[in-house]
């Protein structure tokens, strides 16, 4: 009887023990679980949770534009006590230089400038000719065609310009923005022109005035000269105006190198078959001949007095052997 409780007991135990040990492994395969990397696929092929994917995934950088790339602080900022001179450049590349000049200029058109220069020119870069049969040669040349622009528009509608220019561009090579703050600039001009002002109103008195006849001559001249020098101030103060008014923009256009094909005659072949036969060319070259046996006989016969020396000469040598 005793053995049997023991018996009892001892098995009891074993259970108690084997539960708390299922407990303890289900506890690490729950913490396992919650540690390991939500991003790795089942093997089975099935894919994770789309919230995982979307934290996994990294953004791919996007590729700038034509229009972003043509877009700068310089070209439209704004500054209600300070006035800027801006300036751009650009150099891309288009489909049709031709084609691409007149959409600019139709852009400059409607954001209100206006063209200062527009040059087209083709660059020839190879030429390679070949006979074609019949007296013809067939000349192949490659050449790019470049074009040239400066155009002025609003200073307050450049960058508005600048994004409507992207419609045209292919590749974007360079580009350049500048604003340059003029206002110290811009009251210099206009303070030398209020003395040139003022120095024209007391030279006016003065020569109105009572004086002496040279001293009023003088202050004449002298009036005329300050008038001069106020004309030429005012030019440049709205010269300056102008420049800050109206944006200068540099356009430098270029397309792909294209190959030119052009059939012209063969001036070699032509003369080498319409020209004199052996014969006709055999009598004109001996009658060359003859003529330059004759032009060289006149030259000779221009050094007389050389002959004569040397005969003279010839016949006392003799004379003294003879002795």
């Amino acid at each position: 009887m005793h053995a049997r409780v023991c018996a009892v007991v001892l098995v009891c135990g074993l259970l108690v023990v084997g539960g708390c040990s299922k407990h303890e492994q289900a506890a690490d395969a729950t913490s396992q679980e919650a540690s390991a990397p939500a991003a790795a696929p089942a093997d089975d092929g099935s894919m994770p949770p789309a919230h995982v994917t979307a934290r996994s995934r990294v953004a791919a950088p996007a590729e700038p534009t034509a229009e972003t790339q043509l877009q700068s602080a310089a070209a439209s900022q704004e500054d209600g006590e300070r006035k800027f001179i801006r300036t751009a450049a650009a150099e891309f590349h288009v489909r049709d230089v031709y084609r691409s000049a007149l959409a600019v200029e139709d852009l400059v058109s409607q954001h209100g400038g206006f063209v200062v220069k527009n040059d087209i020119r083709a660059q020839i870069d190879e030429v390679q000719t070949r006979p074609s049969g019949d007296g013809n040669l067939l000349e192949l040349a490659t050449y790019t065609v470049r074009g040239e622009l400066q155009v002025r528009v609003p200073s307050a509608r450049t960058q508005g310009f600048m994004r409507a220019l992207a419609t045209q561009v292919e590749f974007l090579d360079s580009r350049t923005f500048a604003a340059m703050d003029a206002q110290f600039e811009l009251m210099r001009q206009q303070l030398a022109y209020a003395r040139h002002e003022d120095a024209q109103h007391a030279l006016g008195e003065v020569a109105v005035g009572q004086g002496k006849l040279g001293d009023k001559a003088q202050a004449v001249e002298t009036r005329a000269q300050s008038q001069s020098q106020r004309d030429e101030a005012l030019i440049a103060r709205k010269t300056f105006e102008d420049r800050i008014a109206f944006a200068t923009i540099d356009l430098s256009l270029y397309q792909a190198p294209r190959v030119r094909r052009m059939v012209r005659m063969d001036v070699e072949a032509a003369v080498r078959q319409d020209g004199p036969g052996f014969f006709a060319r055999l009598g004109h070259a001996l009658s060359l001949g003859w003529y330059g046996f004759l032009d060289a006989a006149v030259a000779l016969s221009r050094l007389w007095p050389l002959w004569l020396l040397l005969a003279t000469g010839a016949v006392l040598i003799r004379r003294l052997r003879r002795r």
